[in-house]
C-alpha cells in the first residue's frame, strides 16, 4: 500500500500509484479529502497542461499548495487525470501492491 504523510496524518492511501517524472500520483477516490483545500494557484507544463493545486490542513498547520493534479491534462498525460501528486514536506511512503494484469509500467 503506497501512503502520503504530512504532519503526522496519513492523507492519501492507495495500493498503487501512477509514477510521472519521479512523482507519485495517488489515484483521487484515495485522498482524504478532509485535509485538502482547493487553491487558487495553477501551473503550467508543456506536456501535461495546466495543474491546479491543493493546501492541506492538519492538527491546526497548514502547507499551501502541496499537492497537484491535472484536471483537464493533455493526452499525453490522460492516465493522471485528476490524480495528485505532493511535494513541500508531504513524504510518500510504502510498497505498491501487484498489478492485477501483470502489467506494471509507468506506475507503482
Amino acid at each position: 500500500m503506497m501512503r502520503a504523510v504530512w504532519n503526522g496524518a496519513v492523507i492519501a492511501e492507495a495500493p498503487r500509484t501512477v509514477v510521472v517524472e519521479g512523482n507519485h500520483y495517488f489515484p483521487p477516490e484515495s485522498l482524504r479529502r478532509e485535509y485538502f483545500t482547493e487553491s487558487r494557484t495553477r501551473s503550467v507544463c508543456f506536456w501535461k497542461g495546466i495543474a491546479r493545486y491543493y493546501s492541506l490542513q492538519v492538527a491546526g498547520l497548514t502547507n499551501p499548495d502541496a499537492a497537484w493534479y491535472y484536471p483537464r491534462p493533455s493526452p499525453l498525460a490522460r492516465r493522471i487525470k485528476d490524480h495528485v501528486a505532493f511535494w513541500q514536506g508531504v513524504r510518500v511512503e510504502g510498497t505498491p501492491e501487484s498489478a492485477q494484469d501483470g502489467s506494471r509500467c509507468g506506475s507503482t
